[in-house]
Order: structure tokens, then sequence, then C-alpha cells
């Protein structure tokens, strides 16, 4: 019984000089922000809607046993969308990437439309890049913003906003102006 106590006791010992030996060692960092990048850019996003090559189609829509809604496009409607991106609003302009996403028809009584758009770059200085918006859309209003909430490659964890003009609708054919400001690291 003597030698187990002693024995407890020499254990006891060795481990609270282990803890003591091994006391843990930190040095601080100072904080050192990286340097914040501002890019404007400017393009225009065309969509056919209708036509032997459309760049939005819809995927499914709502099982609305009741007609509480009279419009075309009723709440509900899933959109998948593969849109060009132009430099200018003509039809022979330089296609620089394009936009994938979906878009779902989100208000009962309005065009309000929530939208994640990947915005992919194919050439020029940002080729590779591409910024993600997700946002309300109200699709009636001639000018609106949208909110750029994330990017790769050159935006990698970007921010921002971008400005919205309708430049021209045919019923088949959509061109939107596109001012994107873009912060980023």
């Amino acid at each position: 019984m003597r030698g187990t106590l002693t024995l407890t006791w020499i254990l006891m010992v060795c481990i609270s000089q282990v803890a003591v030996q091994s006391q843990y060692y930190s040095e601080s960092l100072p904080y050192d922000p990286r340097p914040v990048k501002v890019t404007n850019l400017h393009f225009f996003l065309h969509e056919t809607l209708r036509g032997k090559n459309p760049t939005v189609v819809m995927v499914a829509q709502a099982n609305n046993t009741s007609n509480d809604n009279y419009s075309s496009v009723p709440f509900g409607t899933l959109y998948a969308i593969d849109d060009p991106l132009k430099i200018g609003p003509g039809d022979n302009s330089e296609v620089i990437g394009n936009a994938l996403g979906l878009g779902i028809l989100a208000g009962k009584n309005s065009t309000t439309v929530v939208m994640y758009l990947d915005f992919g770059f194919t050439t020029g200085k940002f080729k590779g890049s591409s910024i993600s918006i997700f946002s309300r859309n109200p699709l009636i209003e001639t000018e609106r913003e949208l909110s750029v909430v994330g990017g790769r490659g050159e935006f990698r964890m970007a921010e921002g906003h971008a400005r919205l003009k309708n430049y021209f609708f045919d019923g088949t054919t959509v061109i939107i102006e596109y001012n994107v400001t873009i912060i980023h690291y």
C-alpha cells in the first residue's frame, strides 16, 4: 500500500512538471490590411426571350390551381439564364463573357425577380474572373441597382453594386446596360 502511494505521488510530480515545461508561446503580429481596389466595369447584357436560340428558358412553374395571379409570368416561375455580355448594345458588338444563373419571379403582385447571376469574363484584362450578383431585380423599373456579393479570380472577395438601365426591349430581345462598381482586394 505504501509503495502504491509513493508511486502515485511520484507520477503526480512528474505530470505537473510536464505541464510547466510545455508552456504555450505566441507572438502577436501587427494588423496589415490588404490594399483595396475599386474597379468600374461597363457592358451590355443581351437577352433573347423567344426564337430559335433563347438565352432565358423557364425550367419550373408553380402548380397554381387558383386564378388569382393574372400575370403572363406567374408567381413562382423559375428561369435558367445564359446571356452574352458585350462591349456595346449592337448585335455585332464584341462578346466579353456571359451571365449564367437563375431567376425566380418572387413577387405575387409584381414583376420582381430574385436572381443569382455569375458574370464570367472570357476575354480581356479580367479573362477567367467573374463577379456574382444576388439581389432583387424589379424588372419594370427602367433604372435599378443590384448587389455584387462575391467573385473569383481578380474579383475574389468582391463586394459592390451594379446599376442597371433598360436600353432596349422589343418583346423578343432585351438589352440592359450595366455599370458595375466592384470593391476587391
